[in-house]
């Protein structure tokens, strides 16, 4: 059997088997290889027959016998019955409904039943189990188990396979002995490197892909799992340094100020920088002033000023004339541009107001272009003012270099958009933005632009060094000074209407509060599962009928309109609108100094990260901030897990636990980066991380194009997708 045979040649399928194939992606032998096991079935966990009690579910391992189809004696029920024994004893089986179970198992077969153990006046019996066959185990595990030896977990596991409509765990075992059986890996070439599989101490392909498959014990199981996690991330980081490394080879306009100029433009800001400010700024004026272009990307949590060191950036790129070192001379190339690109419409607005405030007392046009119509500051007949410009005007501006800072959505990169002297782009919250989009950047000169991504999202430190791996990381760990902690409690459902009165208070005051609901509408019962979630729709409904009938309140959420969406928005910034029911839609940048409360109903669906995002909503001004926590949960584990609210120092200190508590897989979108459940599972392990991030950039400073390694140049473009190796 070869690795490129295809499913279909080598095993009978039925159509639904070929569906659920296709549903799952695996065509090949060597696909079948890659679907790795989620769990392995192990027998450490049962209970002996004997000790059981009424009312436990638990698992049991035996041999089963008398099997047979039966109706129920007085409900006519079709059931199937019989009974498991090992060396403590015995008891009943009962499947009801379930008859053709006594067919699918054979009287003497070993296998692992897991169900609730039930009393009824005719004794005791295992209600409705879910089985396992014990495939393959070995005699003398039977023989042990059955005369109550003490015995290792070794050979005792058996591995279980994600399944889908049509398709087993139970055919993956059988697929995966039979290709394992024909000598399928003998000639399987490894395509990482031997010398850090060595370094590592990781298995080989051939050794890792058996292990994973049909491990001896639990070490081999996890030295299998280890490689391939630490060859996900290494793969990934090899499509990033290669990135980085093409960027690179870019020339950039080298962007130098004078300290004082800095200095100058820092103190008219309303607050004195942070030292984390001052320190990312010098770091990004350093990478400015290099002859190729900065890739890197600034994190901070929410209000701790990112805007103000962007700005700060934009103002050293809108102040330079570049010197052009070969002629010795400064380069007459007219203003430098910046394009700063925010990922909605309201955003790009609350920028664009926010540039004029720096920009005003200087002799600087700025745009803003979005779906929804262009602005120019200042305006010629009110020059502390904007005005509106149509689109065509406001293009030609931009290509002629009049207007050096463009604000804009995703417009700012489409071809209509041409700018005469690029020199920096600002992205705001664009988790990625690939290599793709970069070279639609870069001009026909080879002159790429400066690249500053800035993020609010609270992401671990592994998985910043991974996804990110192409950037270069500042951090704003500090907030403004004069910023009052945002006071955060967890309320329980008896805690309520004490909690709304001390908000009736506050709105009281002229202040505004934010509702956050993790639906949209009610779901429609015929339809969907009616789950205990609170909906914006109709929360806005409840508060203005039973708790705050005289305050205006308003409704925001993703399926309204563009259009729709900035008029809420506008309302609740002007305070027409004084309590506004949303969705997690405003966990991005929304600035409404005012609204200084928030509560966010069905918490405990929400991450530890998105949670604190949200609660960073109210940290807009110095007055005193509330963050009411609505958690319907009963479980202490979700109330302690919510706790984290109040003790954590900061987003990355939380993302770290949130990483820790709930799994990799529930950061909020990790799915968008295309790595897999036992590549996250790596992200936890920092030493893993950093070794794949170093042998990676090691291998492309030695070897760009992986020239020398072609196997594994094969399997990084399979895993990135689009991949840029020339």
């Amino acid at each position: 059997m070869e690795l490129h045979d295809k499913l279909e040649t080598k095993f009978r399928l039925d159509i639904n088997q070929k569906k659920a194939l296709n549903r799952l992606r695996l065509f090949s032998v060597a696909d079948l290889l890659f679907h790795f096991p989620v769990r392995y079935s192990d027998i450490s966990q049962v209970k002996r027959i004997a000790n059981l009690i009424p009312g436990d579910m638990a698992t049991v391992y035996g041999k089963v016998s008398n099997l047979k189809t039966k109706k129920g004696f007085h409900s006519k029920i079709p059931m199937a019955e019989g009974q498991i024994e090992d060396f403590s004893g015995k008891i009943k089986i009962i499947w009801f409904n379930q008859a053709y179970l006594a067919k699918m198992l054979h009287d003497g077969e070993t296998v692992k039943l897991t169900g609730k153990i039930t009393q009824s006046k005719n004794g005791v019996y295992l209600a409705n189990p879910e089985f396992e066959k014990m495939i393959d185990m070995p005699i003398d595990a039977h023989d042990s188990l059955f005369v109550g030896k003490d015995i290792k977990n070794e050979g005792f596991s058996y591995p279980i396979y994600a399944e889908t409509r049509g398709i087993t765990s139970k055919w993956f075992y059988h697929a995966l002995e039979k290709i394992l059986r024909k000598k399928t890996l003998e000639n399987i070439e490894d395509y990482v490197p031997i010398d850090i599989l060595k370094k590592y101490h990781l298995p080989t392909l051939k050794t890792a892909l058996i292990w994973i498959h049909k491990p001896k014990n639990e070490k081999d199981a996890e030295a299998a799992r280890k490689r391939f996690a630490f060859e996900e991330v290494f793969c990934i980081q090899l499509e990033r340094q290669h990135d980085k490394f093409e960027y690179r080879k870019n020339k950039s306009f080298q962007i130098k100020n004078s300290d004082k100029e800095v200095t100058d433009f820092l103190k008219r800001f309303p607050f004195e920088p942070t030292n984390s400010q001052k320190k990312s700024i010098e770091t990004i004026l350093t990478d400015m002033a290099k002859n190729f272009p900065m890739s890197r990307l600034l994190e901070g949590d929410v209000g701790s000023g990112k805007t103000a060191v962007a700005a700060t950036a934009a103002y050293a790129v809108v102040n330079t004339r570049p010197f052009d070192k070969a002629s010795g001379k400064i380069q007459n190339f007219g203003n430098l541009q910046v394009g700063y690109m925010a990922p909605t419409e309201i955003l790009a607005t609350q920028h664009f107001e926010s540039f004029i405030q720096y920009f005003q007392y200087l002799p600087i046009n700025v745009g803003l272009i979005t779906g929804s119509g262009c602005r120019k500051f200042p305006s010629k007949t009110n020059p502390e003012g904007w005005t509106t410009v149509s689109r065509a005007q406001l293009l030609k501006w931009v290509a002629n270099g009049e207007i050096p800072i463009l604000i804009g959505t995703h417009t700012l990169i489409q071809k209509t958009v041409k700018f005469k002297n690029l020199a920096l782009v600002v992205i705001d919250e664009q988790h990625r933005f690939g290599t793709a989009q970069r070279r639609k950047l870069t001009r026909k000169d080879s002159i790429a632009p400066h690249l500053l991504s800035m993020t609010a999202t609270p992401i671990p430190r592994t998985l910043a060094l991974t996804i990110y791996g192409d950037l270069d990381l500042s951090l704003l760990d500090e907030m403004p000074a004069g910023r009052k902690e945002i006071i955060t409690e967890i309320i329980t459902p008896n805690k309520r209407e004490e909690t709304y009165e001390k908000i009736r208070e506050e709105l009281k005051k002229g202040r505004q509060l934010y509702v956050i609901c993790p639906r949209i509408f009610e779901p429609d019962p015929e339809k969907e599962l009616a789950l205990n979630v609170k909906s914006a729709v109709e929360e806005a409904k409840r508060l203005k009928k039973e708790i705050f009938p005289e305050y205006e309140i308003g409704v925001l959420h993703s399926k309204m309109s563009k259009e729709k969406k900035e008029e809420v928005m506008q309302n609740f910034t002007e305070g027409k609108i004084h309590i506004l029911c949303a969705t997690s839609v405003v966990e991005v940048g929304v600035n409404v100094p005012n609204a200084t409360i928030i509560i966010i109903e069905g918490a405990e669906r929400f991450g530890l990260a998105q949670l604190h995002q949200l609660r960073g909503r109210v940290i807009r001004s110095t007055h005193q901030a509330y963050c009411y926590i609505f958690a319907e949960a009963k479980s202490q584990k979700t109330i302690d897990r919510l706790k984290a609210l109040k003790t954590a120092k900061n987003g990355f200190e939380l993302a770290e636990l949130d990483l820790t508590l709930r799994g990799a897989g529930e950061l909020g979108g990790t799915k968008q980066w295309g790595i897999t459940d036992l590549g996250m599972e790596a992200i936890k392990n920092i030493k893993m991380v950093e070794a794949a991030r170093t042998e990676a950039i090691h291998l492309i400073e030695k070897d760009p194009e992986l020239a020398n390694y072609p196997l594994l140049k094969t399997k990084v473009k399979s895993k990135a997708g689009e991949f840029h190796f020339e």
